[in-house]
């Protein structure tokens, strides 16, 4: 169980009192549970099959090729298909599939007249429509989610990390360590971001997998971006390091590891709690930024900014695609912007400091 002090449960309900904060934190969460969870409402698997009075559960288990149904090919079988089937036969065998029955790679020629960018249908079951290779948009939305807000939170953490560490060493030990800390740490945020990301990502080796390729520029995003918030954690952890309470776990023995992790870390968290929904909407701004550009996320990953850039080419014909991102791109920014502002108020030392 998790115990908080007095001060933190104080600031915890001021949070809950903010309502736009505290509701957009609930629906943040819900829409990124939501998104793990993607494959039982947006998926070109089946959910349920009842077949030869058998249960499969394709959407979680192993690939089925259509001979296991009945079918003449040993491929994946097309579910969407083989409810059609079992629809026409009367047969007691039945499909139950997602209220979105498509992947977000999933390529839906079935009008031979098309050359991609189909309206939405709800017929058809395109509730926002498809790209130029008629991959259906909301898919690629919510993958697209999942997958931004993933990355932001490991983003988050790295950085904090990183951010942590070096801040903690320069603002505890002073003197020289903090000149030479300060110094490097200058030079470095100097380095521009921009440009030393698109350098590295357009040289990252093509052959590499989707998963090692996300993970590189995850950690060359990290690399450039830590700067910012050390200078943070450096001033907080040099002015509490000239508090009493310092001084009397020095004076009984405590060693700078303890100082640092015991004590001087928990009363600066309100730092890192105010600052980490600002540092998550900035990197969801910088991925769908780069993959706008196409430094970003490697293809055909589901990516807001390469659904931006689509929508963007091709505004007039089709622009349901720019209207759905758009809208789901500032949605989400919102909701982080306003949960930063309630956790900045909230976590505010102003509040609950007494000044004699």
């Amino acid at each position: 169980m998790l115990r908080f002090n007095p001060l933190t449960k104080k600031k915890l309900q001021r949070f809950r009192s903010i309502k736009r904060g505290y509701w957009s934190f609930l629906i943040l969460v819900f829409l990124y549970l939501i998104s793990l969870a993607g494959e039982l409402l947006v998926n070109k698997r089946a959910l349920v099959v009842s077949y030869g009075g058998k249960f499969f559960f394709p959407t979680y288990g192993q690939q089925m090729s259509g001979k296991d149904f009945g079918l003449g090919y040993d491929y994946e079988v097309n579910y969407r298909e083989l409810k059609r089937k079992f629809t026409q036969e009367n047969r007691d065998d039945w499909v139950l599939m997602p209220p979105v029955p498509y992947g977000p790679y999933e390529m839906d020629y079935r009008l031979e007249e098309s050359n991609g960018f189909s309206p939405p249908s709800f017929e058809r079951r395109h509730y926002c429509g498809t790209d130029k290779t008629e991959r259906d948009v909301l898919a690629r939305l919510l993958y697209g989610f999942r997958i931004a807000m993933t990355f932001a939170m490991g983003y988050l953490v790295l950085t904090y990390l990183i951010a942590i560490a070096v801040g903690s060493f320069m603002g505890y030990l002073g003197g020289k360590s903090d000149m030479l800390g300060l110094r490097f740490v200058e030079i470095w945020a100097n380095v521009p971001f921009l440009y030393m990301v698109i350098i590295l990502v357009s040289v990252m080796p093509g052959g590499w997998g989707i998963g090692w390729q996300v993970s590189s520029l995850l950690i060359i995003m990290v690399l450039f971006s830590w700067t910012g918030m050390t200078y943070y954690i450096r001033a907080s952890v040099y002015k509490e390091k000239a508090r009493d309470y310092i001084s009397a776990a020095k004076v009984i023995g405590a060693g700078p590891f303890r100082i640092v992790f015991k004590h001087l870390l928990p009363n600066v968290v309100s730092t890192l709690v105010t600052f980490a929904p600002f540092t998550i909407a900035a990197a969801i701004s910088s991925i769908t930024a780069l993959d706008f550009l196409g430094y970003g996320l490697p293809p055909p990953t589901p990516s807001w900014g390469e659904l931006l850039k689509q929508g963007v080419n091709n505004l007039r014909t089709a622009p349901w695609i720019v209207t759905s991102t758009v809208t789901a791109l500032v949605l989400t920014l919102t909701l982080v912007t306003f949960v930063g502002e309630a956790i900045r108020e909230a976590f505010d030392p102003k509040k609950f400091s007494i000044y004699e």
